[in-house]
Formats: C-alpha cells, structure tokens, sequence
C-alpha cells in the first residue's frame, strides 16, 4: 500500500520537475525490520518506522530522476555512520551541492513531508530564500553548530523550526540541521525535557521553544556559537 496518495504524488512530481537543478541523493541509514535489530545505543529499542521511512523515500525517488534513494544499513556501515555523525535510526541524510548537513531523524511524515520536499530542493540548488544577513553571518562561522529541532507529524508549526534549521545547514558547511521526531525517540526528548514542539537545542546550549522569526534564530546560533556574546 503507498503511502504518497495520487494528488500527494502528482503535486510532488510537478514541483521537483519544476524547481530541482543538480541531482540529490537520499541516504537513509535504517535495519531491515526481519534482523530484528536492536538499536545498539537504545537497549531495548527496536527502531521504530525503519520500513515506512524506507518506503516513503522510495516513493519520493521514483518521482524524479534527479532524486536518488541510497539505503545504508546501520550496524553493518558503522564507520560511514560515524564520518558522518548518524547515531540513531531512520537517519536521512540529504546530499546536494551542500554537503551533508540536512538531516530528518524519524519519519519525515504528516506536516513534514513538506519539509523533506523543500529540503530535496535547496540542497540540489544549494541555496536558500534566507535572508542576505543571515547567509553572511552564516559564512561567518568559525565553530560547528549543531540544530536539533523537535517535531511531531501533527504540529503545524514544527516546519518553520526544522526548515530554517535545514536552510542554515545548506548555506554553511558549519551547521548540522537535523529535524528530531520527538515519539520515535523518547530518550531524547525525557534528556531535553521536550514537553512541547517546536522544541529547538542548539550545541547543547541554547534551547528554546515555538517557531520564531529567522532573526531570532540565528540570533540563538549565533550565540551558542560563540559569535555574540550573551
């Protein structure tokens, strides 16, 4: 059964044809659910929605030739997880022109999707509509930044959060943007006591809630990487 219904589908279809230049490639690092894999750093824990996010990734790729689906398994592919920091699955990693910076950890379903989508297209453009400001206090880092966003399929504010994550993380090889769906990994969100969503931890320093302005933002990166002062 798909999971992408017809009009999903088609209005998808229309908008990678329309708006993506270079090719993406979607590395999903997952376990195939008949291993029966425990996640090695949650005991007990099976990965939840490794398959559905396999097939949603495999519905979005055979919507544009320009979208290509490469599945890495967890456990046997530890050191490619490793060069690139995935320590939990489903791990989606979107690869453009880029780099590897955008990052969905769960399913990127519900009101997400449209974040997945968006995602697909600034990396194969690799550029985003943020504002000049913001791109050049971003080219400005000097220290790695790490945005974790906490969402749920069902908030409809949680995109605004988790794409300007992933827009900061297509213009400075500097930042890591990762959307966090909060169910799927409840040992996250009991560490950063994630009782509402948007829920935004940035470097483990600046943590702060609800969908903000872009200034205010980046004013929250900024400052926990150490470019303005508190």
């Amino acid at each position: 059964m798909e999971l992408l219904n017809k009009d999903v589908r088609e209005v998808t279809a229309k908008k990678l044809e329309a708006e993506l230049a270079d090719k993406v490639m979607l590395h999903l690092f997952t376990q195939e659910t008949h291993l029966l894999v425990v996640h090695s750093s949650v005991p007990g824990i099976e990965c939840l929605y490794c398959r559905e996010t396999r097939q949603l990734l495999e519905e979005v790729a055979a919507l544009s030739d320009k979208v290509e689906l490469v599945v890495h398994d967890f456990e046997a592919e530890k050191d490619k997880a490793a060069e690139w920091g995935v320590d939990k699955i489903p791990a989606t990693v979107v690869v453009g022109r880029a780099g590897t910076g955008v990052r969905f950890y769960g399913i990127p379903s519900g009101y997400e999707y449209t974040s997945l989508v968006e995602a697909i297209v600034d990396a194969s453009r690799g550029a985003t509509g943020l504002a000049e400001a913001t791109r050049e206090a971003l080219r400005a880092l000097d220290r790695d930044v790490r945005i974790q966003v906490f969402v749920t399929p069902t908030c409809p504010y949680c995109t605004t959060a988790v794409r300007l994550a992933h827009q900061m993380a297509v213009e400075s090889p500097r930042v890591r943007g990762e959307m966090v769906e909060a169910t799927e990994f409840p040992h996250l969100a009991q560490r950063y006591a994630v009782f509402g969503v948007p829920k935004t931890v940035v470097n483990e320093t600046e943590v702060f809630d609800g969908a903000v302005p872009e200034a205010v933002f980046l004013g929250h990166v900024l400052k926990a990487a150490g470019a303005v002062k508190a």
